[in-house]
């Protein structure tokens, strides 16, 4: 992942990352703003990367705070919860993986949190997460096409911008 990189060795402090996750949950529709309050995911990034052995990994808090702060400045609903960091984005069906992202209470899936977060973490910078949900997988009538997550996912930019003003 880039970010270790953008850390190490061009003296970039802070990464807010932002993009698309698939919601598990009705009750999370399409563009709905996820902020990352941790990252479960069964990768091994983390062990590879240092010996990491946990599941779970966390964003900067202060930063959380701050995203959540502009959230409400902008009046922009926000959901704070887990996000499934998963290595594999489409599962095949005997799979477990959605079963056991689910008995650890994610609340949606993307692919990158989980290292990123860690990245921050062991290099001692701040990393936060803000997805829009642009799939459901309980619900696929409600997914969007790829013109609406082109032109409509402005939210999570929005807060981002304006917690860096």
């Amino acid at each position: 992942i880039y970010s270790y990189e953008l850390y190490k060795f061009y003296g970039v402090e802070t990464i807010i990352r932002i993009g698309s996750a698939g919601s598990y949950k009705k009750e999370l529709p399409v563009r709905s703003t996820v902020l990352a309050d941790s990252a479960w995911s069964t990768s091994s990034y983390a062990r590879t990367q240092n010996g990491y052995d946990k599941d779970v990994t966390y964003p900067c808090a202060e930063l959380n705070e701050r995203l959540i702060q502009a959230a409400k400045d902008l009046n922009i609903p926000l959901v704070v919860g887990r996000i499934n960091s998963s290595d594999v984005f489409y599962a095949e069906e005997t799979s477990d993986g959605l079963q056991k992202a689910l008995e650890n209470n994610c609340v949606c899936a993307e692919m990158e949190s989980f290292a990123l977060f860690h990245n921050a973490n062991v290099l001692g910078k701040k990393a936060a997460c803000l997805v829009t949900i642009s799939d459901c997988l309980a619900d696929p009538s409600q997914d969007t096409t790829a013109e609406e997550r082109q032109t409509s996912f402005t939210n999570m930019m929005k807060i981002a911008l304006e917690m860096a003003e």
